[in-house]
């Protein structure tokens, strides 16, 4: 890939092309994502992945968000400005594809994909200091929100996920910086868990996506 052709990119021998560059401005073909998305998600996660024609759907809005389509967007109720929360049930193959999408823009700002779990862990035991690292002005896609422990440290409780998301939100309002998550849980678990006011925050801060509540177990 290089910056003059950002929709030209070579994996090892092989070159893809995810479009026709028109006018400084990619024509990007679905179908010729998706056949770069099941090569790369090999490459990535072993022979056994695979992109399942039953999450096209997912996958159009998220390859349109991805790739700044602002028309089709606009069509989907999608708000490029927001970040993304993909959801769906265990298993449906939400961390691979948020994982394996920002490969189709290699040219754009990439995000560091984190655990919660590992995020509640750390300030367990360095404390206040994990919720200033993470409300930074880096690019993150919280992975599993919802499912963490409630932080402790020195014997203080914290919802560290929840005051996380709220220094996220204060960077989204001034810095117009991204967050992404994955989650299982629905709205309303996602409010009896962080409350209504990271709830409100939620959704001013992200694009829902959300897999088919019936899609099967992709890792049996």
């Amino acid at each position: 890939m290089s910056q003059s052709k950002p929709h030209i990119i070579i994996e090892g021998s092989v070159q893809y092309t995810l479009g026709k560059l028109m006018d400084n401005h990619i024509l990007y073909d679905f179908d010729k994502l998706l056949i770069y998305l099941n090569d790369k998600g090999k490459l990535l996660f072993g022979k056994k992945f695979k992109i399942f024609e039953e999450d096209r759907e997912v996958l159009f809005k998220l390859c349109n968000y991805f790739i700044k389509d602002e028309a089709y967007c606009k069509k989907l109720g999608i708000d490029i400005n927001k970040g993304i929360l993909l959801s769906g049930p265990v298993g449906c193959g939400k961390t691979s594809l948020i994982k394996l999408l920002q490969h189709i823009v290699p040219h754009h700002k990439q995000y560091k994909v984190v655990p919660t779990r590992n995020i509640t862990f750390a300030f367990n035991h360095t404390g206040y200091k994990t919720i200033v690292h993470f409300g930074n002005n880096n690019y993150y896609c919280f992975d599993d929100l919802g499912v963490e422990p409630i932080g402790r440290h020195f014997g203080k409780d914290c919802n560290v996920m929840g005051e996380i998301l709220l220094s996220r939100y204060d960077l989204f309002l001034s810095h117009k910086i991204k967050t992404h998550a994955t989650t299982n849980l629905n709205a309303q678990e996602l409010e009896e868990l962080y409350g209504n006011r990271v709830r409100s925050r939620m959704r001013q801060l992200f694009n829902l996506i959300a897999f088919d509540k019936e899609s099967v177990d992709k890792r049996n």
